[in-house]
């Protein structure tokens, strides 16, 4: 008995000691050996972990703030047709400015350009393309209704527009439409008596030869049916738009009147505006406009 658990006892310190040889053997393993057997991962570094996690990120490109904004909030100019291409619609809306949502100007595009000329862009008209802008804002209608409204104007009164529009638009200030001049035919007589809120028209100023502020863009007329244009000729009052003349009486109180007590003066006059309001020879209460040197 004592021989067979000698025999056992041999047995057993030798699988023991094969045991041992073994996992000394696999520890001692050399980084050569390692490398040899996988190189790729035996060679990685913390850097080269970040890039290949990098390279498998999709491509993205940023965006100015302003950019990101106008793709957001205002498309591309809706009356673009397919004679323009993508990438000038694209250069149009990069060179885009929003103050705010929906309030926006921007360079005149080739459809605008082609839309215009002719009608409120007279051929002789000495004012470049470039000088002027093409304005979006919103506006509160007669009916309580958010409305968009389309302006052109000279570049140099387009930031002044924005703000100003945003201020009555936040107030709830009702003006009843707002659409460019060219619809009535480049007409001022026509548009004022749709009391239509209107600026660019390259015209004369009504019975003399020279060129009007809306000419180069630097006026506008507000609510022109209810805030008319008054001359005296030969001691005689007259008022255009014709059938505006219930509204020539400014002592007389009605709704849409432009006074000094009016937001939409206010406003304008603070931008550095002269108001029509204020002339001796005349009185244009619908008019603001604003020098520029």
């Amino acid at each position: 008995m004592k021989k067979y658990l000698k025999w056992f006892g041999a047995l057993a310190a030798f699988l023991l000691l094969c045991i041992s040889v073994t996992i000394i053997s696999h520890s001692s393993e050399t980084l050569a050996d390692y490398a040899r057997e996988e190189p790729e991962l035996a060679y990685m570094t913390h850097e080269s972990e970040t890039s290949q996690a990098d390279a498998e990120l999709p491509e993205t490109k940023t965006q100015p703030a302003y950019e990101a904004q106008d793709a957001a909030y205002t498309p591309l100019d809706q009356a673009a047709t397919s004679g323009e291409t993508e990438m000038d619609k694209l250069e149009i809306c990069y060179e885009r400015t929003t103050y705010q949502p929906d309030f926006y100007y921007e360079p005149l595009s080739d459809d605008m350009k082609k839309r215009i000329t002719g009608l409120s862009y007279k051929e002789d008209c000495p004012i470049p393309y470039e000088d002027l802008r093409y304005v979006n804002v919103l506006y509160v209608n007669f009916k309580g209704n958010t409305s968009t409204g389309q302006i052109i104007c000279n570049k140099a009164i387009a930031q002044d527009l924005v703000e100003i529009f945003y201020e009555l638009f936040q107030a709830g200030y009702q003006i009843e439409q707002i659409r460019l001049i060219d619809e009535y035919n480049a007409d001022d007589t026509l548009s004022m008596q749709d009391n239509n809120t209107s600026c660019f028209n390259y015209r004369t100023i009504a019975g003399t030869n020279k060129i009007s502020m809306h000419g180069q863009g630097l006026a506008i007329d507000i609510n022109p049916f209810f805030n008319p244009y008054i001359t005296y000729k030969n001691g005689t009052l007259q008022v255009s738009p014709v059938g505006a003349e219930s509204y020539a009486d400014r002592s007389q109180p009605f709704a849409y009147k432009i006074d000094e007590n009016d937001l939409c003066y206010k406003l304008f006059t603070e931008h550095g505006f002269q108001w029509g309001g204020n002339w001796n020879h005349s009185k244009d209460y619908q008019h603001f406009e604003k020098k520029t040197e």
